[in-house]
C-alpha cells in the first residue's frame, strides 16, 4: 500500500508518529497552517511557526523516507482579528517561494462571522494575485453547512476563482455533494470522535464516487489517529474495493491535486 497524508498537522506529533505512518506506506505529507492551541497576537510568533514548517519538519519527514510539503495562512481560528491577518499576509510573502510551500491553507471560517469571512476573503486574493493553491477549513458540527454554503458562495461570485484549484476540506455527507457539484475538490477527514470515521468515509464513498476526493486524517492536538487513512483503505477493501480503486482515493488523487504546484514531485516508485 502507498498513501499520501494529504492534511496533517505534524508539528503536533512525534517522531514516532512519522516512523508508523513511513511502514503503513505514507510517501508523502502535506501539513497545513494551522492553531497552536492559543491566539497569537503577534506577527512574530507566525513567523517562528512558518521557519518551522519550511525548514525543520522537512527535516523530520526525510529521516523516514517521507516529504514534507505545507500550506501558509493565518488560521479560521484566529481570522476575527482583521489587523492581524494583514500582518500574517505580510509575513507569508517570503515564505511562498520556500521548496515544500503548495500554496495557502487552510483558511476558512470557524464561527463564520463578518471579520473571519473579511479575513477569508483577503486570503483568497493574496492566493489568487499569486497563483496558489487553496485549502480550505469548513467549520464544525451545527455550522458546517452553513459555513460551507457561505464558502461556496463567495468563491463562485469571484471570477478569478478555478474549482479545480480549490480544495475544500472536512465534508461530511451533508456538504460532500455541494463542493463536488461546485467543481471543487473535497477532503474527508477521519477523526475518531467527529468529523468522518473510517466507516462513514467509505459510505460517502460508496454513494458519490471517488471523483475528487481524498481522505486525510488531520492528526492534530485533539484526538486523532495519525494511520486513519490507511486504517480506512483497509475497511474500503474489506467491502470489496480493488486495490486500483483504494490507490486512486489515497495516492492518484491527491497527486492530481497537489502536482498542480509545481514544487510538488513525487521520487520515482
Amino acid at each position: 500500500m502507498r498513501y499520501i497524508e494529504p492534511h496533517a498537522h505534524m508539528v503536533s506529533r512525534t517522531t514516532d508518529d512519522y516512523r508508523q505512518m513511513a511502514l503503513s506506506g505514507c510517501v508523502a505529507v502535506s501539513e497545513p497552517a494551522f492553531w497552536a492551541g492559543f491566539d497569537r497576537l503577534s506577527p512574530d510568533g507566525f513567523d517562528a511557526y512558518f521557519r518551522q514548517l519550511t525548514d525543520f519538519e522537512p527535516k523530520r519527514a526525510a529521516q523516514y523516507g517521507i516529504q514534507h510539503y505545507t500550506w501558509l495562512c493565518l488560521n479560521p481560528k484566529e481570522g476575527e482579528d482583521r489587523a492581524l491577518g494583514q500582518k500574517v499576509l505580510a509575513c507569508i510573502e517570503k515564505y511562498l517561494d520556500r521548496p515544500n510551500v503548495v500554496g495557502i491553507g487552510e483558511i476558512g471560517v470557524n464561527r463564520v462571522t463578518q471579520n473571519e469571512l473579511a479575513t477569508f476573503r483577503d486570503h483568497v486574493s493574496f492566493a489568487l494575485e499569486r497563483k496558489q493553491l487553496i485549502l480550505i477549513h469548513t467549520p464544525h458540527l451545527e455550522d458546517k453547512y452553513k459555513g460551507t454554503r457561505m464558502i461556496i458562495d463567495m468563491l463562485k461570485n469571484d471570477p478569478r476563482v478555478n474549482p479545480a484549484r480549490v480544495c475544500i476540506d472536512h465534508v461530511e455527507e451533508h456538504t460532500v455533494k455541494l463542493v463536488l457539484d461546485g467543481g471543487f475538490w473535497a477532503g474527508m477527514t477521519l477523526y475518531p470522535n467527529s468529523k468522518c470515521t473510517p466507516a462513514r468515509a467509505v459510505d460517502i464513498l460508496d454513494r458519490f464516487g471517488s471523483e475528487r476526493l481524498w481522505m486525510n486524517s488531520a492528526c492534530d492536538w485533539g484526538p486523532s489517529v495519525p494511520l486513519n487513512v490507511p486504517r480506512t483503505a483497509l475497511e474500503m477493501r474489506r467491502r470489496g474495493w480493488t486495490a486500483e480503486a483504494i490507490d486512486r482515493v489515497i495516492f492518484q488523487n491527491p497527486v492530481r491535486f497537489l502536482s498542480q504546484c509545481p514544487k510538488f514531485k513525487l521520487p520515482p516508485a
